[in-house]
């Protein structure tokens, strides 16, 4: 993670109008890492912890964009819903160590509606629900968010009481399921497969491009093999835009923005090969 110390410097530059300042800091906000097994439940073990026989192991790592006009989240961390070592503290920590607030983000992309992805938006911390990010736009995708509002009656009374109140308190700006441009340099893509309405985020600025594609492209090991996920709404969808996601990362040198990779959650794709598939470089900020 940029240090505040860095983070300053690119502001004093920009401030400036120095040529090289880079137009905008993206880095990923680690939120603890988890085994997940077949009854979805988010047991917190250590960064370097395996998980339980049979789970799977999860990182939460949303991404904070910095422009100097705007703070970006895409996708907003897991929240109070899951306890444990989880919390709106774990992300006013980390926005705290770059100086800045839960009130400074301006806007929040989410790229599908599983809790892990979006608890983030609301907490309860002092008895009453609370918006976490309470200045903030939430882009989302209009017929994903009414289907989690239709179906909240199926949901546990803690996730209901969320619904509810993020629907009724959140400053939604809602998207369509196809291509949408709501900011000068975000645009969302509609590509299905783990949720029907799961849409891809890119942020494009100049030579800065950045892909996150939420759990089509979780972590590493999507990047390194073709498959069907069984946790997907559509396998087959997810599989087919996983593949035309990673060849475009790769044509176009866009760095991917991993949600749920543990050590590595910005790589870029440098080169190809039909024996040993795509090299995997590293991103670090």
């Amino acid at each position: 993670m940029a240090s505040v110390e860095t983070m300053n410097k690119i502001a004093a530059k920009k401030k400036r109008g120095d040529a090289d300042a880079p137009p905008a800091v993206v880095m990923p906000l680690y939120e603890g890492t988890f085994s997940v097994g077949l009854d979805k439940e988010f047991h917190p073990i250590g960064r370097g912890d395996a998980p339980a026989t049979g789970a799977l192991k999860l990182s939460i790592q949303p991404f904070l964009i910095r422009e100097e006009e705007r703070l970006i989240l895409f996708d907003t961390g897991i929240g109070d819903l899951f306890g444990g070592q989880s919390g709106a503290w774990r992300m006013r920590e980390n926005l705290d160590n770059l100086g800045l607030e839960c009130g400074d983000i301006t806007d929040i992309f989410l790229s599908h509606l599983h809790f892990d992805h979006i608890a983030g938006l609301a907490h309860r911390e002092h008895g009453t629900w609370e918006l976490t990010f309470p200045n903030a736009t939430i882009y989302a995708s209009e017929r994903g968010w009414q289907s989690l509002v239709g179906r909240a009656d199926s949901l546990s009374d803690e996730e209901r009481a969320f619904v509810y109140f993020v629907d009724l308190y959140g400053d939604f700006s809602f998207l369509s399921n196809e291509e949408n441009h709501p900011l000068e340099h975000v645009r969302t893509l509609w590509i299905g497969g783990h949720t029907h309405d799961h849409l891809a985020l890119f942020y494009e600025n100049g030579p800065q491009k950045f892909l996150m594609a939420g759990d089509v492209i979780g972590s590493k090991k999507a990047l390194m093999r073709k498959y069907r996920a069984v946790y997907d709404a559509d396998a087959e969808q997810g599989m087919e835009v996983r593949e035309e996601l990673k060849q475009l990362a790769w044509k176009e040198q866009y760095t991917i923005l991993a949600y749920h990779e543990t050590d590595s959650p910005m790589m870029r794709l440098s080169q190809w090969s039909p024996r040993s598939g795509y090299s995997i470089e590293v991103i670090t900020v």
